[in-house]
């Protein structure tokens, strides 16, 4: 039996995601021996911030939430009961830094894996993260 690989993407590498082929290619080509999740509220902030991105670009709003719903199969939400029991915590691993994204550090407590991110307020908070630059040396793609 395989074990499996765990990462919480931060709502940077979401967006990141939707936004380059490169991240979301990471995300559908990595071995099936990973697994990926990501707090509810990480969801929330791209669907917030997505539309407005593209609505800059000159693009279709819609186009983003359909390659974000794609992502969505890929990426398991965790809902605030698995990861709220871990918000104190949190909070003190993150408050000198950005205090408000304590739900992905609680999340990555909950499941004991590290974060995806390209956000270094998560440096230092005693949670192994990973940059897109690096994260194929954790998540190596599928063989063929």
């Amino acid at each position: 039996m395989a074990l499996h690989k765990t990462l919480v993407l931060d709502a940077n590498i979401l967006v990141r995601a939707v936004l380059s082929t490169k991240v979301r290619t990471l995300l559908e080509q990595s071995n099936s021996d990973i697994r990926f999740f990501t707090p509810d509220v990480c969801f929330d902030d791209a669907e917030k911030y997505l539309p407005l991105i593209f609505e800059k670009r000159g693009l279709p709003a819609e186009s983003a939430l359909e390659v974000l719903t794609g992502i969505s199969r890929i990426v398991q939400t965790v809902e605030a009961d698995i990861y709220g029991d871990y918000r104190e915590e949190a909070i003190q691993r993150i408050a000198i830094r950005d205090p408000d994204d304590w739900p992905i550090v609680a999340t990555a407590l909950a499941l004991n894996c590290p974060i995806w991110t390209e956000d270094s307020d998560f440096f230092g908070s005693g949670i192994a993260t990973w940059t897109t630059d690096r994260i194929h040396l954790f998540v190596p793609p599928t063989s063929s």
